[in-house]
């Protein structure tokens, strides 16, 4: 019995063992490190699922193959479970489970513990510091929270180690910051403890999202100084009520909803994960942030959303008794319910959750690209193949495109593209040699078979997918060529055009079936730019030839006289007509004795 035999028995057998109630387990590697934390009604029926022979998902068959040990934590409900696998998954940051994509990377901000607090920004937890709430994936979110903040409330900037005592004894003086009216100096006793502290805790209503709240209690602050004939103390607190209420009505969208709630949606990829998160409070999202995790193993999105919940509701201190989200998760939470909203409000607000969780995944993809240009025409040609059904990724794509005038000056064109960039060296111009008249299938016929003939000869690489600058009927004409006279198969797909010459819709198999592709998507864009590309050089092609086939004359065809005698006697004589009438003698002055007899014998022979 082998090694991985036996390692794989003695872990069913503890699999055997395990009870069946809720609770977390940990799967250990050689060096006794925990690598993968889960969650589970029932333990026995979760983790003996690992080791089904049936299981083909390979991510899961290298977590198999690296367990060495397995431990479990028994907990009373299905919510205990979920609670300790979010705290065991942060604690030790485990390799296989998805984990909070550059978690410090996002500021936060601190109101510190201090005699007289200060709040500011940070990326750093430092823990009995302070208070710290965050952190928030927008900066300038963050940004425009503060400087409401700093607008409405004279809190400390300084870095004073302020103490009663030493505040007392006049340690300190009064700086710039008092002198400009940001400050009131609690360094020199200037504010009392109270109503500095009063400061604070507005403070914390607004880093919670209770902007609102903070407006309502200025109000009534405000009808009361003046109810009070305190008009001058009651201006003051309105300007700080408008600046409050412009906040709200500038970053929050109100609702009729006037209960506490959390609003979550997700969406991701093959790598990551993105989850939106909105609270609501008196009708208003006071708090929207999305962050992206990144998957370690196959998680499903029902995992994801809901160890998502569990890590925002604890790092935002939400209390909402109610959590909108958009389909069903396998989560219970004490006291909370669940709702999958099919119209109204609530509806509305997921709509809108969603909404910005495929921006923020957009904007990360656009960022990604910027940075690393192959992996975005390597994702093109991913969607590309998938679209199609291809066997093979499309790294080489070959166009075509005939370019006539009522059959005369036929020529075609063919334009490669390798890893989703143009590869000019490999481009091609062929003159039309078999075919008569305006028959575009025919001249396609030939051209395909011309070139493909020949790479068969010289055995060069075929490419992996073929496109035709037109419809069905060129398509058809490619498939004969290939399939029945050279017996090859290389997909073929076509490029149709609107009545404004516009691409309109990309054809793939036999029959011919239309495939949907979004006309903003970057793969749109791709075979747009594929076809402008082959257009363009065969009507290039096209141009350069009629223009040469309009200036030939009758001197192209008499042998010895080269473009620069041609030259001399067009520049000279303005015609053939004029060149024919000259005498011996004056063509002789022009282009010397040879030439000049040359012409005068071509004329004789013609006459």
């Amino acid at each position: 019995m082998t090694k991985d035999v036996e390692r794989l028995e003695r872990l069913k057998n503890i699999v055997l063992n395990m009870p069946e109630c809720p609770g977390c387990y940990q799967y250990f590697d050689k060096d006794k490190n925990i690598i993968y934390v889960g969650k589970a009604k029932n333990l026995k029926r979760r983790v003996s699922s690992y080791f089904l022979k049936n299981v083909d998902r390979r991510k899961t068959q290298i977590l198999v193959s690296k367990i060495e040990d397995i431990n479990y934590v028994v907990v009373n409900t299905d919510e205990d479970a979920l609670l300790l696998e979010n705290n065991l998954i942060k604690k030790y940051k485990p390799k296989y489970n998805i984990l909070l994509k550059d978690d410090k990377s996002y500021p936060s901000v601190c109101v510190t513990n201090e005699y007289f607090p200060r709040v500011f920004k940070t990326r750093k937890i430092i823990k009995g510091v302070g208070t710290y709430y965050g952190p928030f994936s927008h900066q300038g979110t963050l940004n425009n929270i503060l400087e409401l903040i700093n607008k409405i409330y004279k809190i400390r900037r300084c870095r004073l180690p302020l103490t009663e005592a030493r505040i007392s004894a006049h340690n300190f003086q009064t700086c710039l910051e008092y002198h400009i009216k940001n400050c009131n100096a609690p360094c020199i006793g200037l504010q009392t403890k109270e109503s500095y502290m009063e400061m604070i805790d507005e403070v914390k209503q607004i880093l919670s999202g209770n902007t609102r709240s903070i407006c309502d209690k200025m109000l009534r602050k405000m009808t009361e100084l003046s109810e009070e004939m305190r008009f001058e103390e009651a201006a003051e607190v309105k300007k700080k009520y408008d600046l409050a209420l412009e906040f709200c009505e500038r970053s929050e969208v109100i609702s009729s909803i006037y209960n506490e709630l959390d609003v979550y949606s997700i969406d991701d990829d093959e790598k990551s994960a993105f989850i939106n998160y909105l609270h609501i409070t008196k009708g208003c999202i006071n708090q929207a942030f999305t962050f992206e995790y990144r998957k370690r193993m196959d998680e499903t999105k029902e995992d994801m959303l809901a160890l998502g919940i569990i890590e925002m509701r604890e790092r935002y201190k939400s209390n909402a008794r109610e959590i909108v989200i958009p389909f069903e998760i396998d989560i219970e939470l004490k006291g909370i319910s669940f709702t999958v909203p099919a119209r109204g409000e609530k509806k509305h607000l997921l709509d809108l959750s969603l909404m910005n969780v495929r921006q923020y995944r957009i904007d990360s993809l656009k960022i990604a690209e910027k940075l690393n240009p192959e992996q975005r025409n390597t994702n093109i040609l991913k969607e590309l193949q998938k679209k199609l059904a291809l066997d093979k990724l499309p790294m080489t794509i070959e166009c075509f495109d005939n370019s006539n005038i009522s059959g005369t000056d036929a020529v075609a064109g063919c334009v490669v593209f390798k890893h989703a960039k143009p590869s000019k060296s490999d481009y091609r111009k062929y003159n039309i040699k078999t075919v008569t008249g305006p028959d575009d299938y025919a001249s396609m016929s030939e051209v395909i078979y011309r070139r493909y003939k020949r790479m068969i000869e010289e055995k060069t690489n075929l490419p992996n997918l073929i496109i035709t600058d037109g419809g069905k009927g060129q398509m058809e004409s490619v498939r004969k060529v290939l399939e029945d006279e050279l017996h090859i198969y290389i997909p073929i797909a076509g490029l149709a055009k609107d009545n404004h010459h516009r691409t309109n819709e990309l054809l793939f198999g036999f029959p011919q079936k239309t495939i949907g592709i979004e006309t903003d998507s970057p793969l749109f864009k791709f075979l747009t730019r594929i076809q402008d590309e082959v257009h363009r050089y065969a009507i290039t092609f096209h141009r350069d030839k009629r223009s040469k086939n309009q200036v030939k004359s009758e001197l192209d065809v008499i042998n010895g006289i080269g473009p620069k005698t041609k030259t001399l006697l067009l520049k000279q004589y303005k015609s053939v007509k004029r060149i024919k009438e000259a005498s011996v003698e004056d063509l002789e002055k022009l282009i010397g004795k040879s030439k000049a007899e040359i012409i005068h014998n071509y004329i004789i022979s013609k006459k």
